[in-house]
Formats: C-alpha cells, structure tokens, sequence
C-alpha cells in the first residue's frame, strides 16, 4: 500500500523565486526514490512573488502519484501586515483542505517559520509524522525589521512557535551549514542534516554551454549584472547608486528583479542623474540565462544586518555555475563559503562602498572552470540525499 505525503510550500512553480525551484526539486527527487510506492499532494499558491510576474494557472493539476493544489491568494502586499494577511488566507485553505485527508508524512519548507507551524499543526491534527526543511531563521531577523521595543514581544512569540514546531517534527533539515550556530545550542538534543540550494537542471546545462562558447572579450564598460529581490534583505539601494556614480564610463549595471525597495533604488538613480543602471522587471529563465550570457561580472549584495552572517544565498549557487566572475557584498558564512569553494569571485563587507571599489579592481574579468563546483552541488544529487532522509521516516521502525 502507498504511502501519502503531503507537501507545503508557499511558492511553487510557475512562481520564480528559491523556494518554489527547491520544492519542485524536491517532489522530483521523491517521486524518483519511491516510484509508485507514495502519493504526493502539494498545497501552494497560485503565483503571487512580483506582480509583474504573476499569472493565474490551473489551480490543480494531477499526474500519477502527484497533486498539485494552489491556493487563489490576492497579489502578495510588501511588507510584514501584507505578508501576514497573504498566509493566514493560505493557512485557512490549507486548514480546510487537509480536514479529511489521511496523510503518513507532512513535509513543510519554510522561509518565514509560520509554513513550518503551519505544518506542525496539520501533522498534529492528521496523526502524521513531520519533517521540516527550514530555509531561514525568522526569529533573528525580526530584530531587524521591527525597533526593540516591538521586536522583543514578537521575538518571545514566534520564538515560543518556532520551539513548538522543531519539538513536534520528527526531523528537522537546514538550508545553509551557517543556521548550525543558532539551532544547535537552542535545541541541543536534536540533528540537523543540512541541503544547500545547489545548483538546478537548468544551469547544469548551461555551464556546460558556456564552456564549449568561444571566450568573449570584455571592454569598457563592464557589464555588471544583478539579478535577485529588490528587498530590505539585499539593500541595493544603499550601494549601488554609488557605485554606478562611481564606476561611471567604466561599468554598466543591469538591474533583474522586483522588491519593496525598487522604488527608493529607481529614486536615488533618478536624483543623481545615473544613465550607466538600467532596471529590468523579474523575466523566466530563459530570458535570466540571456542576461547571464551577455554580462562580464555578476554583482550579489546582502545588507549589513547580523542575521544575514548565517545565510548561503541561492543565487550564489546559479552565478558560481556560470563560470563569470563574481563580485560579492557578504560577510560570515557565506564569505567563509566563497572563499573556500568559489574560483574568481572578489568579496567586500556588505554597505562598504570603498571596499567594494577596492575588490572591483581586484576581479579577473575572465571565465573560469567550475565545473568541479557545478558536480559539487548539482542540485539533484542534493535533493536526492534530502528526499532520502525524508523516505526514511516512512520505513518500518
């Protein structure tokens, strides 16, 4: 007899964003290893991460062994009300949907923690057994979006959810090797198997494009490119406008993405007359990997926020594979992770405008083999370790 899992996740494709490809991934990897012995249903939504972007889609679909059911939800508002009205309204049908299904295993893949209280709760109520698949520490960071006095109630809150969900699930995954230094001491008694993003399908078979490619020679300009969320999180619009003003005649930025600090970003290159940024709405990836082709350095930027030292961006996975150079604005351990694994990327403290400049001069405007990398953390191979540890709650004790 199967057994039958059920899959929550926010984004889902054809929504463009870390945790939509991952979940994909991940239901692939599954269906590979149990074949016909499981039953898949995923709880989503319909796609709702960048307006611009957005595109209503069947609300379910169905194949042999697999369920996909997304949930209607108005266009995401920016900022944490909007963000919070989005998932009650998710959690509710997700709550009506599950009251009489018979689930073995529910899995949760969680960014902002409520997914993975929300499955805690399903898996209590249904009689299931939990894995989560944590992809940051919300907790953390809510000393960053909110002052003292707000954030100290609200850490006691969600930290008291955060507790109950990892003491409910049976098993407990991390998306980057840096949350060790939170989880470990909160929850001593407890594992934590860690699957990066890695590096998907898609730029598998584009790095190995890029090496059969003739060399392209890079003049002046150099063409910078950023492709990512415009957020608080990556605070572009407190360096890049220097930057560009800096580096003008001498770099080209070419901006690929949507967030709640696209205005301020579109504002400050407007007041200091800057025509060397050219802004571009989120595209598909198909259209990303043009504008991968055609730049000669790939820009990343986190803010110079404490929390963000535990983080290993995904997007650092797709640049590494495309053999450009990288110019990165990261501290902790993902500047521990790129200097370790990562040829031909120059790293500066995030907010550091000459420090940035400084490793600018320092990057070596060629591509590199990374094909070692690519093999490294080739997301399927990781998917199917993780989908593994997943099956393995499911075998006879």
């Amino acid at each position: 007899m199967s057994k039958r899992i059920l899959l929550l996740t926010f984004f889902y494709p054809p929504d463009l964003s870390a945790g939509s490809f991952r979940a994909l991934a991940l239901v692939e990897a599954l269906r590979r290893r149990a074949g016909a012995d499981i039953q898949i249903d995923v709880l989503t939504t319909q796609p709702n991460r960048y307006a611009c972007h957005a595109s209503e889609v069947d609300s379910s679909e169905e194949s042999p062994g697999l369920y996909v059911r997304r949930v209607h939800l108005p266009q995401m508002r920016e900022g944490f009300v909007g963000q919070a009205i989005s998932f009650w309204r998710y959690a509710r049908r997700v709550r009506c949907l599950t009251t009489a299904g018979n689930y073995d295993l529910v899995v949760a893949t969680s960014s902002r923690l409520m997914t993975a209280v929300l499955g805690a709760w399903v898996a209590y109520r249904r009689k299931a057994q939990l894995y989560l698949d944590i992809r940051d520490i919300f907790v953390e960071n809510l000393n960053v979006l909110f002052p003292r006095w707000v954030a100290a109630p609200l850490r006691w809150t969600f930290g008291s959810l955060e507790r109950s969900a990892i003491v409910r699930a049976d098993r407990v995954s991390l998306v980057s090797r840096g949350f060790l230094g939170y989880f470990q001491p909160r929850y001593p008694m407890r594992h934590f198997p860690v699957f990066s993003n890695g590096v998907d399908e898609t730029f598998v078979r584009f790095t190995a494009d890029m090496q059969k490619a003739l060399p392209r020679p890079v003049t002046e300009p150099v063409q910078v490119l950023y492709a990512g969320n415009l957020g608080d999180g990556q605070g572009m619009h407190l360096i890049l406008p220097e930057l560009a003003r800096r580096l003008r005649g001498r770099a080209h930025f070419r901006v690929v993405g949507a967030g709640g600090r696209l205005e301020p970003l579109r504002e400050a290159l407007r007041s200091m007359g800057l025509d060397n940024v050219d802004l571009f709405s989120p595209v598909a990836r198909e259209q990303l990997l043009e504008f991968y082709r055609e730049a000669d350095v790939l820009f990343l930027h986190l803010n110079d926020y404490p929390a963000f030292k535990r983080v290993l961006p995904s997007k650092l996975f797709e640049y590494a594979a495309t053999g450009k150079p990288i110019w990165a604005g990261v501290a902790g351990y993902a500047a521990e992770f790129v200097a370790a694994e990562v040829a031909d990327a120059a790293v500066f403290a995030p907010c550091d405008i000459q420090g940035a400049l400084d490793s600018f001069e320092r990057l070596a405007l060629q591509s590199s083999d990374r094909s070692d990398f690519v093999c490294r953390y080739a997301r399927t191979r990781i998917m199917n370790e993780m989908a593994q540890d997943i099956l393995q709650l499911l075998e006879p004790a």
